[in-house]
């Protein structure tokens, strides 16, 4: 009984010092853009802000079109994940269904295809949006951003549907229901979790995508938020600290916000429910 309460007393301490890992950057951050200039500057910096100002939020709004660059950052990530959600689901549930060679070696390739380096996609990718005429387009990068998402949305839902009982799916088709009906009906409720996880997961990919959207957005008006980020520094490599920590601790809330919406979804049983009694 000791050496239980020790081993977890251990898995505490080691999560609670993962998640300080983890959330110091971040409350860093925080302090940096209330801080004045003269606080940013000292030798000797604090945590917390001895005199907090919103100078800094200010003077990023005024040097760069943050709103802008946002509302570009949304509308390529929103995209980015309905699309690739749309194509990601009925692809998994075939490969989760019929266990062929051929649904094994897709499996296999979405694993090895995680490997690849933006670098060696960037060309291909550049080329064929050339011939189509989308580049330095916010269309040209949802495409880029659904053929990056979806090979790892697709190894998630596959996991997702193989956690369903084909059980249901045949107690169904017993009761009379149809295939569309049992997929809409049984299978998608079920599924729902797994759909939200992914698509969180695409939003938040393209949203804090920078690579991507630096080589494809050449008008500052097409460019995202990130790619914006990169203007508070300047030509020698000194960055304009405060407003930099103003604009990226804003950049950063989106994903908080919509992760801490849709949580109770993500966390919540996939199966609850799902037994007849």
């Amino acid at each position: 009984m000791r050496t239980s309460r020790t081993g977890r007393a251990g898995q505490y301490l080691a999560l609670l010092a993962y998640l300080l890992f983890l959330a110091l950057p971040f409350l860093w951050l925080i302090s940096t853009a209330f801080k004045p200039p003269r606080e940013l500057g000292s030798l000797h910096p604090t945590w917390i802000p001895k005199d907090p100002t919103l100078a800094n939020f200010r003077q990023a709004f005024d040097e760069q079109p943050l709103l802008h660059a946002a509302l570009n950052s949304l509308i390529a990530a929103l995209g980015a994940a309905l699309i690739a959600v749309l194509l990601a689901t009925p692809m998994a549930y075939v490969m989760a269904r019929r266990r062929t060679p051929l649904a094994r070696a897709a499996t296999g390739w979405v694993v090895v295809s995680q490997a690849f380096p933006l670098v060696l996609l960037i060309i291909p990718l550049f080329l064929v949006l050339k011939n189509l005429r989308l580049i330095n387009s916010v269309p040209g990068l949802i495409m880029v951003y659904v053929v990056w998402a979806l090979p790892f949305a697709l190894w998630m839902l596959v996991g997702y549907v193989r956690a369903v009982p084909p059980e249901l799916e045949e107690a169904a088709a017993v009761d009379g229901a149809g295939r569309v009906r049992t997929l809409v009906s049984v299978t998608a409720p079920l599924l729902a979790p797994g759909i939200v996880a992914t698509a969180l997961f695409a939003f938040v990919t393209a949203w804090n995508e920078f690579f991507f959207a630096l080589v494809l957005l050449k008008t500052p008006e097409k460019q995202t938020l990130p790619v914006v980020l990169t203007h508070f520094i300047g030509a020698e490599g000194v960055a304009d600290l405060g407003p930099l920590a103003a604009a990226a601790f804003l950049a950063t809330l989106p994903s908080l916000v919509v992760f801490a919406v849709i949580q109770r979804r993500i966390t919540g049983g996939m199966l609850t429910g799902a037994v007849k009694s």
